[in-house]
């Protein structure tokens, strides 16, 4: 029995030692630095990736790299695309109140809070969706600090 906990407690030594050096080591990365410059050289890519200045995993990063090395050789990589074109886009697939919000979100509207690099950015747009009847009265009572966008649904035609 002695053995047993002789070795248990070596055993828990060695992982609070290894957990202590881990944590001496490790690079932590400043948000919103990923490390990689903006000259595009695989290079200093491949530099990024091996010294841990990115937010990614080394695996990872160089596979990210190489791909868009090949990219770049290939003429597919563009880097000057619309953003805000392309996340209007990805909007289209949702309909209604949906749509409105996703894209008041996308042109900034409305509010955000957290980080990519601590897990995710919220963001929060409260969207009012009003009556289409005029006779109908309305009273807007916002729920969140975050502007309101007013969603007003078209009055059905008759034909």
């Amino acid at each position: 029995m002695t053995s047993f906990q002789f070795s248990k407690s070596i055993a828990c030594t060695g992982l609070a030692a290894l957990f202590a050096v881990g944590a001496a080591v490790a690079q932590v990365t400043p948000v919103g630095d990923t490390g990689i410059d903006a000259t595009g050289s695989t290079r200093s890519e491949n530099n990024a990736c091996m010294t841990g200045r990115t937010q990614q995993d080394q695996e990872t990063c160089l596979r990210e790299a190489r791909n868009a090395a090949a990219d770049k050789r290939s003429g597919k990589l563009d880097t000057t695309g619309d953003l805000t074109a392309n996340a209007l886009e990805r909007c289209k697939v949702l309909a209604g109140t949906d749509r409105v919000a996703c894209e008041a979100r996308v042109l900034g509207y409305g509010a955000a809070a957290g980080s990519v690099a601590g897990g995710g950015m919220i963001k929060e747009v409260e969207v009012i969706t009003v009556p289409s009847d005029p006779n109908q009265p309305v009273r807007i009572e916002p729920q969140t600090a975050a502007p309101v966008i007013l969603s007003v649904p078209m009055a059905p035609t008759s034909r």
